[in-house]
């Protein structure tokens, strides 16, 4: 996270690529700074090539910002071994800082709708109620990742978007698409999100403020406290609303530190917070109760260490706490549940470069528990019983697994070729102890400075989570007889660039085993959580160009996804697979007003799967006048007032307008 350069060492300078084998290559290991960069954000892109990333800072003249823009090197998402973004051969979409600021997105949730890859269903708007999905694949088939770790919640994949930061605390967000469980173990199923915090030290105070619709009100600071080499910054956000749409106020804040300690020999990096969300919960888990209620909180700490050198030792422990409580129909006690789910272990990784490229080894022992009302299996003696918020209420409930894996992973590094191939051996003690193996290669090959060729197939798995094995409500049955995930996932691809105009292609194949649905089998049937196959194969072309002085950037992005379901036994109804985006058609196009006002229009189109649905555009609009220490924008998101549906029967907001402002020093 922070920057392990010497400042005595003068930056290496590129103004363009060349074919010599020397060209970037010789840079490794090396500060780069490079001149003239753009962004691809829409695109699935190559990660190791330089236009993936762009972090800018605000600056005066916006053009000279274009013109030269130092870059570190910045390890990203995409492999075992900590490799800059000019080494790593693997799939990723980068949304930068710039990215961020221009958009009219208030969550990440929202910013996320943005790619042309990520499917983001709402119950309602502002981000509260949101399952993310990558290429087709379910919310529980994706890892979450802050500062690359992995905060996934092992109750559900529902309350995997409760982001512990907000916008303003972000720096990048990197997507990355595949299978990845070599690399993060499970529930890296169909891909990953690796959120990066910032930890810019040109600002050491930032305030935000915001208002608009539907009473919609909220505030964040930021502050740096940077003393030689010890860093820390600390961030605070609330915000609240009546809600765009029925039973779908909320309130929510979180509180975020991240720290380190950087020397010439080893660093030291440390993050915690606390989050905390109470919302209207619309149709949560069944549309029979439109009036449900969610509280959930969320506790979570990370210390690492690294050495520096040619071998670098990496031991870090993590722990967190998530709590939730749901209510079936609001303010009674009506099919309420309480849940607390605690995740803790240890993750050492040792990586060294030699002469056959760079090697990587990794460890990780990560143990899972909850105590609830609901999930797991009954505790026998009430001497073990847990109070609930102090009360005269008792969790009793409760399970427990214990997943060790052990990754080895080789990096081969050459001008015009780079490979990267290992595997993960896994155990976990809640299905058979069985030692499972997860292999994947993934190969870029560059003929020239503007076109790339890639592919890739790497194998996953995801574990059931403690709702698939448990839940039990009037219209839910889980089974504790499910079988774990496993998939198989290829991928094949090119980039172009040349000049203004950029280009990426790519074709995918998802051969998904034992999946994990709920399904009713009859009309009058409840949901009963089982096992089915999946192949499940889509294209992606994205294209970004800037076509004139005043235009800031162009972009357009679509994704096409075909499923073909295997069932043992004939379904009636399923309430996650087979409800995916067949289309999605996302542009977007920045440009200047005057002076300092910028505008960002974003289209998007999507056609999703299934009889309830009815393909719909919506047009978003942000406009935003920035300086070195202030800014102020106003936006509004859907400005046609469509009606749409993300989740059947939960019509989504109409038109909504917010506006605030920003202080930087």
């Amino acid at each position: 996270m922070f920057n392990n350069l010497k400042k005595n060492v003068r930056p290496a300078t590129f103004h363009r690529f060349t074919h010599k084998g020397y060209a970037i290559f010789a840079s490794l290991g090396r500060e780069v700074r490079i001149g003239v960069l753009s962004v691809s954000m829409l695109s699935s892109v190559c990660i190791e090539k330089i236009e993936a990333h762009q972090v800018v800072e605000p600056r005066e003249d916006a053009e000279t910002e274009a013109d030269e823009h130092e870059l570190g090197e910045v390890t990203v998402a995409g492999s075992l071994a900590p490799l800059a973004q000019l080494q790593v051969a693997r799939i990723v979409g980068v949304m930068s800082r710039s990215d961020i600021e221009a958009s009219a997105a208030q969550t990440i949730n929202d910013l996320l709708k943005l790619a042309s890859g990520v499917d983001v269903r709402q119950r309602g708007g502002f981000g509260i109620q949101t399952d993310i999905n990558i290429d087709g694949c379910s919310f529980d088939q994706i890892t979450i990742l802050l500062n690359g770790v992995n905060i996934g919640n092992p109750q559900t994949g529902h309350l995997a978007a409760d982001f512990p930061v907000s916008l303003s605390d972000i720096e990048r967000i990197e997507i990355l698409e595949g299978a990845a469980s070599r690399i993060y173990g499970a529930s890296a199923f169909g891909g990953a999100i690796n959120i990066v915090t910032r930890h810019d030290e040109n600002t050491n105070c930032e305030f935000g403020a915001q208002g608009g619709s539907y009473a919609t009100f909220g505030a964040d600071a930021r502050l740096a406290l940077i003393s030689g080499e010890v860093a820390n910054r600390i961030s605070g956000t609330w915000q609240r609303s009546d809600g765009a749409t029925v039973n779908s106020d909320f309130s929510r804040g979180n509180v975020y530190l991240q720290g380190g300690w950087n020397t010439e020999d080893f660093k030291i990096e440390w993050q915690g917070g606390f989050s905390d969300k109470s919302y209207g919960a619309n149709t949560f888990y069944s549309a029979a109760y439109p009036n449900q209620y969610e509280r959930s909180s969320r506790y979570f700490g990370h210390l690492k260490a690294e050495s520096k050198g040619r071998v670098r030792l990496r031991p870090e422990v993590f722990w967190q706490r998530s709590k939730d409580n749901f209510e079936l129909i609001r303010g009674t006690v009506t099919g309420e549940n309480f849940h607390r789910t605690d995740v803790y272990g240890s993750r050492v990784t040792l990586d060294f470069d030699w002469a056959a490229g760079r090697t990587a080894l990794c460890g990780e022992v990560r143990e899972e528990e909850i105590y609830s009302t609901n999930l797991g299996k009954p505790i026998s003696s009430a001497s073990y019983y847990l109070p609930i918020r102090g009360e005269e209420r008792f969790y009793d409930h409760h399970d427990e697994r214990t997943n060790l894996s052990l990754g080895i992973e080789h990096n081969i590094i050459l001008p015009h070729f780079i490979a990267s191939f290992g595997m993960l051996a896994n155990i976990n003690t809640c299905i058979d102890q069985r030692l499972r193996v997860f292999p994947g290669i993934d190969l870029a090959w560059t003929p020239n400075s503007h076109w790339r060729v890639f592919a890739s197939y790497n194998k996953g798995f995801r574990l059931p989570t403690f709702t698939d094995l448990y839940y039990h409500a009037p219209t839910h049955q889980g089974n504790i007889g499910l079988k774990p995930e496993v998939s198989h996932s290829f991928q094949l691809g090119s980039t172009l660039r040349s000049g203004i105009f950029e280009a990426d292609a790519k074709v995918f194949y998802h051969r998904g085993l034992q999946l994990i649905d709920w399904v009713m089998y009859t009309p009058s049937d409840i949901y009963h959580s089982a096992n089915f196959d999946l192949d499940n194969m889509g294209i992606q072309v994205n294209v970004t160009a800037k076509i004139a002085k005043f235009i800031d950037i162009c972009r357009i992005g679509y994704t096409y996804i075909y499923q073909i379901r295997h069932d043992d036994v004939a379904v009636y109804h399923s309430n996650y697979a087979m409800e995916y985006l067949r289309h999605k058609l996302v542009a977007q196009l920045g440009h200047h007003v005057f002076s300092r006002l910028s505008a960002m229009w974003s289209f998007r189109f999507q056609d999703r799967k299934g009889s309830f649905y009815t393909p719909y555009a919506l047009l978003d609009l942000k406009l935003r006048w920035s300086a070195k220490h202030y800014e102020l924008w106003a936006e509004a998101t859907n400005l046609t007032n469509t009606t749409y549906y993300d989740i059947v029967g939960v019509p989504q907001p109409g038109i909504v307008v917010l506006g605030g402002a920003r202080l930087r020093f």
